[in-house]
């Protein structure tokens, strides 16, 4: 007998209840799923670049993204060398994060600060994105006043390459060539690559002419901006995933002084580099991810170390001694970048032989260390590209 409660066809209340109990939940999936969508600061953002977004933000508390500087372009005792890597060549893995340099591009050089032809570091750039790599890029941009480099502070005010200053049309120019360079890097199906773009690191210091002594927070912030809706808005240039990334700080307000907004900002992180007192790096360390994770949590960005390191890396166990406690407590991290292998003077993450490469191993199989082989591009780049997914095992 159907009950009168209902004349479209349920039975009794009871399934009535049951639909409509069933119905809530359904809203409710609906609505933790749209709620997990975090949106980039491009409105525009291409969908990879968007996949890639929200696929950081799923892994953020599930293991901190490791990252190396230029590591498929140069090491030590050997440069500009096919399938070459000397992460790889300790634990079988790539990274999972490609720091890169766009320092050149906008001085016509053919080649990056450190010697690597463009034409070679954007096919680097393609086949770590084809990986299911994350690639992202600095700017040590030369002085545009002197035409010296980054370091050169002289001559230079902020103000005069914003609107309306002496050499802001030099600026803009500078970043058309940018622009140009970030639409040339496609993956094999013409979609643009994702980057991660962190212009003006260090930006708290005053060893850059982009630093404290050159310009008023004012200044700065409006660079930034400018540069953002430039790059958008002029040159339609929506791959990209703003870094804010600052030196060493003692304070948030270090931190968030000069930061130009939410709207201009996806992740936020600091530089920081070990010395010969570890114990000093670790106390800095802990005290800035604490400033770091509270202010990112506040805005719902995300978090990273956007370079770190120990030159040379003299303590045998560093890797899970020194940095690997640190990195266990702030589950908000979502990457950290060790800097360049440049020869057998001047290096940041092992190879094979050196004193820490084994302890490296052994940070390396720590489920809380995300490499590449953990990664892929379906799992990063989004369901479109099942195509080319080749998802391989971590052992």
């Amino acid at each position: 007998m159907i009950s009168r409660f209902n004349p479209n066809g349920f039975r009794t209340k009871k399934s009535f209840l049951r639909y409509a109990l069933s119905l809530l939940l359904a809203i409710g999936c609906l609505y933790q799923v749209n709620a997990q969508q975090h949106i980039p600061a491009d409105l525009q953002a291409t969908p990879e670049t968007r996949y890639l977004l929200n696929s950081m933000h799923r892994l953020s508390g599930k293991g901190v993204l490791f990252g190396h500087h230029d590591d498929t372009a140069y090491g030590v005792n050997w440069r500009l060398k096919a399938d070459s890597s000397d992460i790889r060549n300790v634990t079988g893995s790539y990274p999972a994060v490609y720091s890169w340099d766009l320092s050149g591009i906008e001085t016509d050089s053919l080649h990056d600060i450190n010697g690597i032809p463009f034409a070679t570091q954007s096919k680097l750039v393609r086949e770590a994105y084809e990986r299911g790599g994350i690639n992202t890029f600095c700017w040590h941009m030369a002085n545009p006043v002197t035409g010296k480099t980054s370091w050169d502070t002289s001559g230079v005010l902020i103000k005069d390459i914003l609107p309306g200053g002496s050499y802001h049309e030099l600026y803009r120019t500078q970043l058309d060539k940018v622009a140009a360079y970030l639409h040339r890097l496609k993956g094999k199906h013409g979609e643009y690559i994702p980057i991660l773009f962190r212009p003006f690191h260090e930006l708290n210091g005053n060893w850059f002419w982009w630093g404290l002594k050159n310009g008023s927070k004012d200044d700065f912030i409006k660079l930034w901006q400018f540069t953002v809706d430039y790059l958008k808005g002029a040159k339609n240039v929506h791959q990209l995933l703003m870094v804010y990334s600052v030196a060493n700080i003692y304070s948030e307000l270090d931190l968030v002084e000069r930061y130009p907004g939410d709207n201009y900002a996806d992740i936020i992180g600091f530089d920081n580099y070990c010395t010969d007192i570890t114990s000093t790096y670790t106390d800095n360390l802990n005290r800035q991810l604490e400033i770091l994770q509270q202010v990112t949590t506040d805005r719902n960005k995300l978090s990273c170390i956007a370079e770190t390191g120990y030159q040379g890396i003299p303590t045998a166990r560093w890797w899970t001694q020194v940095l690997a406690p640190v990195l266990l407590q702030y589950k908000t991290l979502s990457y950290v970048v060790t800097w360049r292998n440049h020869g057998s003077e001047h290096y940041f993450a092992p190879y094979p032989g050196q004193a820490s490469a084994a302890d490296f191993v052994t940070f390396y199989k720590d489920a809380n260390h995300i490499f590449q082989n953990t990664l892929t591009p379906v799992g990063v780049y989004g369901p479109e590209h099942a195509k080319w997914y080749n998802k391989p095992s971590k052992e």
